[in-house]
Formats: structure tokens, sequence, C-alpha cells
């Protein structure tokens, strides 16, 4: 048996934490610079605004209603989810983070255990120790548990959730599960099966594999199918680390200087690393890309990608933001207004694994830089989040320019809440 386990409406579940007088009430999360919503409460939902709808419109079609908004404050997020996995961590087995709101766990062990009875005492935990609503899909595997957990979220009958246990209750969850919600099924493959008159995930489930076969030419299809009919097929180690890792962002404004494009890019790269470390991984390249706004047409347009190897596997925040940058320098071009740019790091594997080349610096570097990183690491977490960073991270004033101009291209975020759990400055104060 396998276990998903999803933070309700995430974002706002996190901000709900620290502004109870927000429950039944709704709100909204921003995406970077405030540009559209990314996430709502069930209240929200209710009243038609939909995802990814403009900030602007928000009062224009919605005036008559009182919408809470908030920034995305991923500082926030992260740590607040990191405490539900912690408590994930003392109740299953086995567990692997999906995502920031999802978690697979692995029951087997378990399956002697009222698996019912362990969900709904694990939401009731995580709702007393923590303050985040959980759903939790139980299931025979993975895509039948994300099933699961679609109706342990939409039902309160279910108190938090669901177990599909039986044939009758796949049967029955199938039958009742659209098809473009299956996990597998992107939206393309989604409108070819509707436009085969296929609706529903038991629809698709009752095919021959070879129907499935002659019409998908893909692996992931064909898993899927044989998950709804009951197989577990989906590695966990598939799953359990990332391949890639990125760290983009659209400008608030536009950028030209390279001084300014490079400061954008040594913070992606910094993120970039730090994500390494924290899941205990090195990548072996990294790549950058930038672009000009594709909407403005009365502009030059330019974009461009580089792939740039690394001589040994780093999570070194120096030695990734040092080729990042000399990644950019390659690409760059001036007389160019830049609206995004973003780091990638690739070719991930465990950090145990290691293994120094002939070009590469001497050992005592190496290990002078990991100490570097975790005393970096230490301070960004018990004072916040950026509290110290490199040279090339920070954003210089120029003459003529005030401060205000200068970060007129930093993030956007007005309605961002403090981080109390994070940050000293931050910490709440009782009257």
């Amino acid at each position: 048996m396998y276990g998903i386990i999803d933070c309700d409406n995430c974002y706002v579940s996190c901000e709900r934490v620290f502004r109870p007088d927000l429950k039944h009430k709704p709100v909204v999360v921003l995406s970077n610079n405030d540009g559209c919503v990314v996430a709502r409460s069930n209240e929200a939902k209710k009243l038609g605004i939909k995802a990814g709808i403009p900030y602007y419109q928000l009062q224009e079609k919605f005036p008559r209603h009182q919408i809470a908004v908030f920034s995305s404050n991923y500082e926030l997020y992260g740590e607040m989810t990191g405490r539900v996995v912690s408590l994930i961590r003392q109740e299953a087995p086995n567990y692997f983070r999906y995502s920031i709101d999802e978690c697979f766990v692995n029951l087997k062990k378990m399956e002697t255990a009222d698996l019912k009875q362990w969900g709904e005492q694990l939401h009731r935990k995580v709702m007393r120790y923590v303050g985040m609503p959980i759903s939790i899909g139980i299931a025979a595997n993975k895509t039948l548990a994300k099933v699961a957990s679609h109706f342990a979220k939409r039902y309160a009958g279910y108190r938090h959730c669901c177990f599909i246990d039986n044939e009758e209750k796949r049967v029955k969850a199938l039958k009742l599960f659209p098809v473009e919600d299956v996990w597998g099924i992107g939206r393309r493959y989604a409108a070819r099966l509707k436009a085969m008159g296929i609706q529903t995930a038991w629809d698709f489930a009752c095919q021959k594999p070879e129907w499935v076969h002659y019409h998908f030419h893909n692996v992931v299809i064909f898993r899927t199918w044989r998950e709804l009919n009951g197989e577990d097929c989906v590695p966990e180690e598939e799953m359990a680390k990332k391949k890639s890792i990125c760290t983009s962002r659209s400008f608030n404004g536009m950028v030209s200087e390279f001084s300014d494009l490079r400061t954008h890019i040594s913070n992606y790269a910094a993120r970039c690393a730090e994500k390494l470390r924290q899941e205990g991984s090195v990548a072996s390249a990294v790549s950058v890309f930038i672009r000009t706004n594709p909407f403005r047409e009365d502009l030059p347009q330019y974009e461009n990608f580089i792939e740039y190897p690394l001589y040994t596997a780093t999570n070194s925040t120096i030695t990734i933001v040092k080729a990042c940058t000399e990644a950019l320098e390659k690409i760059y071009r001036p007389g160019f207004q830049y609206k995004k740019a973003g780091v990638i790091v690739m070719q991930t594997s465990p950090e145990d694994a290691i293994q120094t080349t002939l070009f590469d610096m001497d050992a005592d570097q190496f290990d002078k830089l990991k100490k570097l990183d975790r005393v970096l690491d230490k301070i960004n977490k018990v004072n916040g989040t950026e509290t110290v960073v490199l040279g090339s991270q920070q954003y210089a004033l120029r003459s003529g320019k005030g401060k205000a101009e200068v970060f007129a291209n930093v993030i956007k975020h007005e309605f961002r809440s403090p981080n109390p759990t994070t940050r000293w400055n931050d910490i709440i104060r009782l009257k």
C-alpha cells in the first residue's frame, strides 16, 4: 500500500496559520512580481476566482468582496511544509517528498494496521502541531493513491483520508474521476483521449493494452494505464530525487545592463546550490538562459541558452555562481531589454559519490568550500534567507540613480507576509 499526503491549498494554509482571522474568508496568493493568482482558498474558488487571473483584474471582477491578498513567500512555505514532513517522518516507515506540498509514503510494513484510522490520526496530529490541513489518499499504488487524495480533499465524509482498499472502491472511484486529472496524463494527452470519447479514468482503464500501445507510444502513459488497473509499477527511486533544479524569474521591469543581469543570475545560482545541499545532491553541469519580452514586438528580440559543464560535481555556492557568471558572459548581448532569466543545475547525483578530477582544486580548497557553505546555510537558517550572500548577489547603487530605481527590477512583493519562524525580526509579539 502507498499513501500520498497533500497539504490542502498549501500556500493559503501557510498564510492562515498566522492569520486565523482569515479562516472561512476568500484568500489568494500571487505569483512572483505579484503578477497573477497561483493559489486560492476554497472560498475564493467558490467566488469564481480562476487560477492565473492577473492581480489587477481582481478588483475589477470582484469589487464587492473583501479578498485577502498575499505575495508569494517561499521562505515561509518551505519552512512550514518542512514541519509537516517532519511529522510524516515520525509516523510513516518510509517516505519521499514529491513536491513542496506532497509527500508519498510506503505503507507496506503497516498493512496489518488500520490505515484509514492511521490517516485520520495523522491529519489531527498535523493540525494540532502545525495548524496545516492535509488530505491523505491510500491505495495499492501511487496513481490510485493520487485518485484517493482527490476524494479525501473534496468530500468531508472521508474525514481527510480516503482508502481505496478493494476492487469495488477502485471501480467506483475511477468512474467518477475525470481523465484529465489522472496523474501522468498531461493536457495534450487528455485532449486526445477526450476526442476518442474517453471521459473518465475508468474509460481509459477499460481499454486493451494493445489499444494503448497503438495510440500512445509512451512509456509513462502505458504505466499509468497499468496502475489504474491495480498494478504497482512506478519506481520510488525515479521520484525521490530531482534530476535537475531550476530557478528563474520574470523581472518586474526590463534589464539591459550586464551587471544587473549578472546579479540576478548570481542569486538564482546561489538558490540552486542551496537546494542541492538541502537534498544532499551535487550537479555536474549548469545552464543559463536569458530572453527578451516576446510580447513587446516594438523591441528587438533575443534569447539564448548555454550549458556549462563542471569539472567536478558540486553544490558549492561559490563554484556554481562562478560557472553561471562565466556562462552568462558568453550569451549576453548588449542593446536588448531582457525580461526573464534563469539557472538550471543538471546531471545531479548523491553528494557522497563525488569524484574529483585532475584539473580540479586540491582537497584543502574543496574542504574549505564545504565548511564555508555549512556556515552560510546555518547563519541564513537562523537569521533568515540571504542574511549572508556573495558580493555578486548584491544590487549595487549606480551614480545618478536612487535606491528605489536600482531595486525596481528586484522581485516585487507588496503583500508579502512576515516570516515568524525563520527571521528574528519577524518573531510574533504578544500584546
